[in-house]
């Protein structure tokens, strides 16, 4: 008997829920065993997911109810990962769109609906977090309703089922006031609210994928819902490419989802989310169909980039000393495996001396998270400061604007809104929050490189900001890079508490007592605009009166430890990221001070001609 199938799509903005809510999916499900230990979040199977609290890749599962197979994909909530979400859409027969009960939508909310009502799906609003005491659930539902008439949502999808939850307890309930102990008011306006997919079994052959996956034992994997027909283990397909052409393959495996677990069948029926592998050259929006009736589909478009880094082989003194893959061939071969599954990059060699690559993805988290995952694998890169990706249009240079909404407490309003100004901001509007103030800003995304570390300086770190790309606008001219200059090392060894006390009262240091260094290190931030060179090295010398290991009481602030964001952020033009698997190093771009100079005196001759 063929099954009933509804695909369904968790959307929300970073924190409101989403995995949570997937756990409670499962756990209410019967997907684990009464004794099994459960981990929470068990989707966010990636370190890196799990460390820093957010999904970013999109991954499924299954639950069945009723005798209904609920497909569910959970999906990223942070703008870098979006294109994800949008091609998701395309396998869905609805969303549960989650908002939290006290910050209402987001900017990532409004994309990732948007989305859904382009696709014409008909989301069902569940409002999370309903157990916090300040929560304004009834004012949040008015603003998300806003938002659909603001999105230009039909009669159909204004319609839409209203429902309230606390996530982490796996509770849904259909009112405020009416409690209830478990999630199936959700299940059940899923079943009563969707349709099970259509039996389309009988029609010809028609998979679009819609995202792909690597296995070091099969290959590359290709992801997406079966539109119509059955598809089977051995058969040879039609494989229509978004350029037209139309080549003839082989599926050689089919997974589907059973729980949390990748399944091996031997055919999948229509409405159906499969994994299939055998097509080596497998790609977003390839449409699968029987070998002799092409149906082309709709074309998939992937977000072009908006932000690029060169990623250069690590030329430091202490190359090696850590990381296994150091060269150009480690580099181009690891970038060339990303670019099995990771479709929003790019990657074109550099021309000219540089030995490296520029890889060009969604956003500064895109771009960090790839070098978090290298560093890890054993890596050694030095990677050079975010560049906007500029368009041309009719002749006229534009440049990618960013919406940005910082909520600060209102005594460092004023300090928010002058730094922003000077990155060519505008102002959308400033609303009192409580003892908040919350500002909507439209930004350039050129000024937005390194300012989530001023923010959090001048607000003693109570603000927080949230970004997400908007469009397209005319170049803004030139925005001001880092007031600061920085304290270069100008020996190898190791740091003494006796020089890194003297050099302290210059300015804030990233390095403590002990730790080694190198000719061109940056070691810290410099309280004036100029570089200055230092020696943290150099010793106490021994004399009559005391002896030189005196030094022992002198007490040194703690070092500003540099995280990877940071330092992407905290770089100038001049200074590259050393980034290795035990440490994360700022450098100049040229070691000695005499290349520097020469390098310098070169760019001022070419700025005078």
């Amino acid at each position: 008997m063929k099954n009933k199938i509804i695909n369904i799509a968790v959307i929300a903005h970073v924190d409101a829920g989403k995995s949570t809510l997937v756990d409670a999916f499962l756990q209410q499900s019967g997907v684990f065993r009464e004794n099994q230990e459960v981990v929470n979040q068990v989707m966010d199977s990636n370190d890196i997911e799990r460390e820093r609290g957010i999904t970013i890749y999109s991954k499924n599962c299954s639950v069945m109810h009723n005798g209904i197979k609920i497909n569910i994909v959970d999906t990223p909530g942070h703008a870098d990962f979006s294109s994800e979400v949008e091609r998701i859409m395309k396998t869905v027969d609805t969303v549960i769109l989650l908002v939290d009960s006290i910050e209402g939508p987001m900017p990532q909310t409004r994309f990732v609906l948007q989305k859904s009502l382009q696709q014409g799906l008909r989301p069902i609003l569940l409002i999370n977090k309903i157990d916090k005491k300040n929560h304004r659930a009834e004012e949040v539902v008015d603003m998300v309703f806003d938002l659909f008439v603001e999105l230009n949502a039909t009669d159909e999808q204004l319609d839409f089922p209203i429902l309230y939850g606390v996530a982490k307890q796996g509770i849904v309930q259909y009112e405020l006031d009416q409690p209830s102990e478990n999630i199936i008011p959700l299940f059940d306006t899923i079943i009563n609210h969707v349709n099970p997919y259509p039996d389309r079994d009988d029609e010809d052959l028609q998979l679009q994928v819609s995202s792909l996956a690597y296995d070091d034992y099969i290959g590359r994997l290709g992801i997406g819902r079966v539109t119509a027909g059955i598809i089977r283990e051995g058969q040879t397909v039609s494989v229509a490419k978004s350029d037209g052409s139309v080549e003839k393959q082989k599926i050689s495996n089919i997974f589907i989802y059973e729980g949390l677990k990748r399944i091996q069948v031997s055919e999948a029926q229509s409405g159906d989310i499969v994994v299939i592998s055998g097509i080596s050259n497998i790609s977003i929006g390839d449409a699968i169909c029987n070998e002799n009736r092409v149906i082309p589909m709709e074309t998939i478009k992937i977000d072009e980039p908006t932000l690029s880094m060169n990623f250069l082989i690590n030329t430091s003194p202490f190359v090696g000393m850590s990381g296994k893959f150091v060269t150009t061939r480690h580099l181009k071969a690891r970038l060339e495996k990303e670019l099995e599954v990771n479709v929003g990059l790019r990657v074109e060699s550099l021309e000219g001396a540089l030995d490296g690559y520029k890889v060009s993805g969604r956003g500064e988290l895109h771009l960090s998270i790839l070098l978090e995952n290298m560093r890890r694998e054993g890596y050694e890169i030095a990677v050079s400061r975010p560049e906007v990706i500029l368009h041309k249009e009719d002749g006229v240079v534009k440049e990618p604007i960013e919406r940005v909404i910082i909520n600060v407490p209102e005594i460092y309003s004023g300090s928010v809104i002058s730094k922003l100004n000077i990155r060519k901001g505008i102002m959308e509007s400033m609303s009192p929050d409580g003892n908040y103030v919350k500002i909507v800003y439209l930004v350039p995304t050129r000024g937005l490189l390194g300012y989530r570390t001023e923010l959090i300086n001048d607000t003693r770190g109570e603000g927080t900001i949230v970004r997400s790309f908007d469009h397209y606008e005319k170049f803004k001219g030139e925005i001001p890079q880092r007031q600061n200059g920085v304290l270069i090392s100008n020996e190898q060894g190791e740091a003494i508490a006796y020089s890194l006390n003297s050099i302290e009262e210059r300015g804030t240091l990233f390095i403590g007592p002990g730790e080694e260094v190198y000719e061109g290190m940056v070691i810290g931030m410099n309280a004036r605009n100029e570089d200055i060179v230092v020696n943290p090295c150099k010793g106490k010398k021994q004399s009559n009166t005391r002896s030189s290991g005196a030094d022992d009481a002198i007490k040194l602030s703690p070092p500003r430890i540099m995280t990877l964001e940071s330092a992407l952020e905290f770089i100038n033009d001049d200074e590259l990221v050393e980034v290795t698997p035990d440490s994360i190093r700022i450098r100049k771009r040229y070691l000695t001070e005499m290349e520097r100079r020469k390098q310098g005196n070169k760019l001022k001759t070419n700025n005078d001609n």
